[in-house]
Order: C-alpha cells, then structure tokens, then sequence
C-alpha cells in the first residue's frame, strides 16, 4: 500500500471516529437537556437538570436508518404508548412496530440518523421526537437545509403504523431535527418551520402548524464569550472544538454547565481532543483545496480556457474539469 493511500485510509478512520464520539457526547442527556432547553418551546428557560427527565430511555446513536420503508416497518401492529421506542414482543408471537435498530450489519451501506430520542412533555401526555445531527463542515455537494427537509418528513412519515394509524392523522408527533455544523465563520442559530400566508379571507383552519421543525446551529471552532445567548454554542464547542485543552473543557463541562464528569465522559472527551490533533492538518488541507476550488471557477467565469486554467492553477486539464462540473451543479449562475 503506498503512502498516499495509507493517509488516505488513516484520514478516513480518523474522520469516523471523530464523528463517532461526536454523536456520543451529543447524545449525553446531560447535554440533549442543554439543546432541547435552547430549541423546543416547551422547555425554554427550565433548569437543564430539570429537563432530563423528560428524555425517554437511552437515545438511538447511528442504528435508525432515515429510508423510507426502513425507519420502521408498515403492516405490523402499532406499538403501545409506552413501548415506541423499538421492536418488541407482544406476547403473541407478533412484532410490534417502532424505530427499526434491528440487523443494522445486513445494510451497512444505509444513511441512518446520527441521534434520535422521544422526549416526554410536561403534561405527561403527548410526546415529541428529536433527531440530532452532527456535521464537521457545511457539506460542499449538497444543500445542507434540503437534506434537513428530507429527514424531517420522514420523522413524520415513518410514524405511520407506529405513532398513528389509518387515517389518525391527529396523532402524529411533533418532530425536530437539529443540525450541529462546526466550522462555521459565525455562531448562528435559525429555526425553520411552516407559516401560513392569508391569501384571502383570513381562516382558522384546524391542525398543528407546529409538526415540523428544523433547527440548524453553525458553530465556530473558536470559544464564544460566557453570554446567555452563546450558551449553547460554548457547551458544543467545549465537547467538539479541537482548539480546546482537555483541562479547559472538563473545566467548562463542570463549573459552568454543572455536567458530571463521570470516567466515561472524561474518555470520550480526551479521545475527541487527541482526535482533534490529526484531524486538524487534513482540515488545512481541505481548506487550501476549497481555495484552489473558487480560484480555478473563478478563471472559469471570466472567460479562461480549460487549458490556461490549468496551466495557472498547476494542475491538469481533467482536475479543471471536475471542479466545473461540481460547481456547475450545485452553484446558481
């Protein structure tokens, strides 16, 4: 094996466990209760600690797969209120339905949501789902609130037969699928839901507006000032930044979010930062290929040949090519 290859391989085992400890100190109820306190109405300004009771069992950590027809599985008999959570026994040698973790080692190849959780509300009646997605970078080859939409009405779809069935239409869950994407230039956060427009006489139709909810978070790789608006974004950092001291997290995780930093949160936080180290040079990398990107389409707007672009840009006609053709298609001219 040579050498490019070997680096290519180490890059891409790094990367997955990157992203594997990512999702598990996201999925820390001590932090969903953080999140959900930050994007869900219903527990704005609570206590986080108050807010973790609300969090029904263990969260699903990358076994849920997102395709249709998989999430979970039409024709069987819908699962109690208490047992929505997976596939179980009814007693009579049927299965109920819930969110298919089974046989995850026969679709290796699926997409499968990063972190998903029902969350119990303060009524103790109805219930919600949270899906929580982790993104080292704002994806390049696709539009990062499209693949939100995607997985959102698939939260609501694949509730059908599990959550609600026939035509129960009143029974279907509000939904949330909040996305995490580091490496941002600024610390933003937007929610995006349905609105209704009045296009004539005003009406009151009837339903829930509120089903469907998007929350994207854009996270910087720098630590943002202890502000009340920036909470959110100083936790994720302080579990995700590779700019950051194990010392300096476990100091923020404790004394400013009052999280238990028990032995295995401690692990995966140190993992995380020596993961951090090696990803940070690919990182640069990356970065000195996405300038090459914009300066060879660029040229390419302005009218240059293929041939003089590549001969400015130091590399071959073919690479030229591939980058045209990947800004061609998801650049707007």
């Amino acid at each position: 094996m040579n050498t490019e290859i070997k680096n290519a391989v180490a890059a891409t085992d790094d990367k997955a466990q990157y992203d594997e400890y990512a999702k598990r100190l996201l999925a820390q109820k001590d932090v969903l209760a953080h999140i959900l306190v930050k994007t869900v109405n219903e527990f704005k300004d609570m206590n986080p600690k108050d807010v973790v009771q609300y969090i029904e069992g263990e969260p699903y950590i990358s076994v849920v797969p997102v395709e249709p027809g998989l999430t979970n599985s039409a024709g069987m008999v819908s699962a109690e209120q208490g047992d929505s959570n997976s596939y179980k026994a009814d007693g009579k040698g049927k299965r109920i339905v819930g969110l298919n973790t089974e046989n995850s080692e026969i679709n290796e190849g699926l997409i499968r949501f990063d972190i998903i959780f029902y969350v119990r509300m303060k009524d103790g009646l109805s219930k919600i789902i949270i899906n929580v997605e982790a993104q080292k970078d704002s994806p390049d080859e696709y539009k990062i609130l499209n693949r939100a939409v995607f997985y959102v009405s698939r939260l609501v779809s694949s509730q059908k037969e599990r959550n609600f069935t026939n035509t129960n239409y009143d029974d279907i869950m509000q939904v949330f699928s909040i996305w995490i994407c580091m490496n941002m230039d600024y610390n933003i956060m937007s929610h995006i839901h349905l609105a209704k427009d009045e296009l004539l006489e005003p009406y009151d139709w009837e339903g829930n507006i509120d089903l469907l909810n998007i929350v994207l978070i854009g996270i910087t790789n720098e630590l943002p000032k202890h502000d009340k608006r920036y909470e959110l974004h100083r936790l994720i950092t302080a579990l995700l930044s590779d700019k950051l001291e194990t010392s300096q997290k476990y100091d923020i995780l404790e004394n400013e979010y009052d999280i238990l930093l028990n032995d295995d949160l401690r692990k995966d936080v140190n993992v995380m930062c020596n993961l951090g180290q090696g990803i940070e040079d690919r990182a640069t990398e990356r970065a000195t290929e996405k300038t090459n990107e914009k300066f060879i389409w660029n040229m390419y707007k302005k009218g240059y040949t293929l041939d003089e672009i590549a001969e400015i840009a130091e590399t071959s006609v073919d690479e030229v090519e591939k980058v045209i053709k990947k800004k061609e298609k998801y650049t707007l001219v």
